[in-house]
């Protein structure tokens, strides 16, 4: 086993050491393929009594009417949405009066930890600004011509667009600019915008969500004080808390699991990672691939993007339900654009950006039975309102934020901010065009999990009846229960530093600026098998994961945020506002 120790290493690593001389062993010879890994036997609890706290906030809390963790799409919209009525209600002479609605944003500016595709449904724009033409919104162009192709190694068969990934109406964008935008629309309604401060914990009164309390900043490695610039945890009270955590938001994760909250299938994630280059060869279509670099065994695809005519979005999100615990999604990316379909646009050009991001990708039956409860709202991607066929996910997040919203103001207007006030959200998201288009392709992911061709025929299937046939839910388990297979060593990757590049270079580019001795923020556990060890390393695409012999180095400053292996390894929390990546066009 690996055990965690807690030892400091150098340039900000955390070292876990010990040898390997119980349970499963990794063996000398290299080319070992037998061993098989489980994460979920060894991933470490989630540590609820960090996120739920049960304290009413302190006394020099900041009083706020309603707070939304999170300055994402899903979060913005609704505290756009929220202030709009109140400004509505005031003018038309109600009594709801003055309203505190607070956005509180972990990234350093908005924006900064935001990444997607991007090709986006313009609705959730059309139901917030009505009153605004669809050149008034931060969207690029329109899509235009479009292409899928199923890749082998070194060509390309061009095969026909699926029905549910056609995206006439749809226009391309940097979900980092609409976060941007729509937080200037946000403070202009007059919501408090403050970026920098992430969400430590919920606080709570009996079964009552009554405030935030804020992660404190400035502390040294031992978590103490770090001296003039530390900054403590801040309390805000809430009537109302919106978690709009995105995905895997570890708030939303305590908080369901305190409710006794759950879903006909647990939730299951893909791992995005993506690319942004500064070409000479202009992209004429939106471009999306299956098959190599990735096996049969193994759901996901890629997708390249025109931005503008120099500047190409591409990028490669696999399920992380994939067999091989030696599978690499960075080095697979890397190996994807040495590919012609992909090569010969970007050959001469530059990288100019680099990220990742995990993806809830269950659809309808995994989505929680009810997303409110007594001074709460979950929506976003945090509920996991994500159609993976159609690969959108943004304007249902809007839609969810602008949802939670108008039931937020009727429970204000009445003074009842309990779980049946709140009802209605949960109710209003079932009945919209969220849950419907979801059910509608309910089995289409979870179809894919014996394979690409088995899985392309159910889906062929189900878009012919509508989701009809089949007609019950396929059971499917969790991504940590996944049991893995050590695949064979591949010959040690050499990027060229062109059109190639290291972890360590990636991350440079994703504008990383976490301090190196900022506290752990990442739960390892007590015992890692090497296996699970090896696994971590090659799942990674920052390099927070390094094995030195029978040790495993935890470089915690590198983590950009992705949280893919809070899925199905070491936990997530919270860390100092302003951590993590610095994404400008992502």
């Amino acid at each position: 086993m690996v055990h965690a120790s807690g030892h400091p290493g150098p340039g900000g690593s955390f070292l876990i050491t010990a040898p390997c001389n119980t349970g499963v062993k990794m063996p000398t010879d290299p080319h070992h393929v037998s061993a098989s890994v489980k994460l979920l036997d060894v991933q470490p609890t989630l540590p609820s009594e960090r996120f739920l706290v049960a304290e009413p906030p302190d006394s020099e809390a900041v009083p706020m009417d309603v707070v939304f963790v999170g300055g994402g799409p899903a979060g913005l919209a609704g505290a756009i949405e929220l202030a709009r009525l109140v400004q509505r209600d005031r003018e038309t002479g109600g009594t709801l009066g003055e309203l505190e609605i607070g956005v509180l944003e972990k990234a350093s500016q908005l924006g900064e930890h935001n990444l997607s595709g991007a090709v986006v449904n313009p609705s959730a724009f059309h139901e917030l600004f009505p009153e605004l033409s669809i050149d008034e919104f931060p969207l690029r162009h329109p899509v235009g011509k479009e292409s899928v192709y199923l890749l082998k190694q070194s060509a390309s068969i061009p095969v026909p667009v699926p029905p549910t990934m056609k995206n006439h109406g749809n226009y391309l964008a940097s979900i980092c600019e609409i976060v941007r935008w729509l937080g200037a629309k946000a403070e202009e309604y007059g919501v408090n915008v403050f970026p920098g401060f992430p969400v430590d914990s919920l606080l709570t009164d009996g079964g009552r969500v009554v405030g935030v309390r804020t992660t404190p900043a400035g502390l040294g490695r031992d978590g103490k004080s770090g001296g003039p610039d530390a900054m403590p945890a801040m309390d805000l009270s809430a009537k109302v808390t919106v978690l709009a955590e995105g995905t895997r938001g570890p708030l939303s994760q305590a908080w369901l699991r305190w409710q006794g909250i759950t879903s006909e299938n647990p939730q299951i994630f893909a791992l995005g990672v993506k690319e942004l280059w500064k070409v000479k060869t202009p992209l004429d279509r939106v471009v999306h691939t299956m098959g190599w670099p990735l096996s049969t065994k193994t759901f996901g695809g890629s997708f390249m993007y025109p931005l503008a005519d120099d500047l190409i979005a591409l990028g490669l999100v696999v399920g992380l339900d994939y067999p091989d615990a030696r599978f690499d999604v960075h080095e697979a990316l890397q190996q994807m654009k040495m590919h012609p379909l992909f090569q010969r646009y970007l050959v001469g050009g530059e990288m100019m950006e680099w990220g990742a991001k995990t993806i809830p990708e269950g659809g309808y039956y995994s989505v929680p039975s009810r997303r409110h409860g007594d001074g709460l709202c979950i929506v976003g991607d945090s509920a996991g309102y994500v159609e993976v066929s159609s690969l959108k996910g943004i304007h249902y997040a809007m839609h969810s934020g602008i949802l939670a919203a108008r039931q937020i103001f009727k429970a204000l207007q009445l003074g009842d901010t309990s779980e049946a006030a709140l009802s209605g959200y949960s109710s209003a998201v079932d009945s919209s065009v969220i849950m419907r288009d979801l059910r509608k392709r309910r089995n289409m992911r979870l179809a894919f999990k014996d394979g690409l061709f088995v899985g392309g025929l159910r889906a062929a299937l189900m878009t012919l009846t509508g989701g009809a046939i089949p007609s019950g839910k396929i059971t499917i388990e969790e991504d940590a229960a996944k049991i893995r297979w050590l695949g064979e060593v591949q010959e040690q990757f050499r990027p060229d530093g062109d059109l190639t590049f290291s972890k360590a270079d990636a991350v440079y580019k994703s504008g990383n600026q976490t301090r190196d001795d900022i506290p752990q923020h990442l739960i390892v556990g007590e015992d890692i098998p090497p296996e699970v060890a090896e696994m971590l390393v090659h799942m990674c695409p920052a390099g927070v994961y390094e094995r030195d012999g029978t040790d495993l180095v935890v470089n915690a400053p590198n983590c950009i945020d992705c949280k893919a292996t809070d899925v199905v390894g070491p936990r997530w929390t919270p860390r100092e506002g302003g951590s993590g990546p610095a994404y400008r066009q992502m």
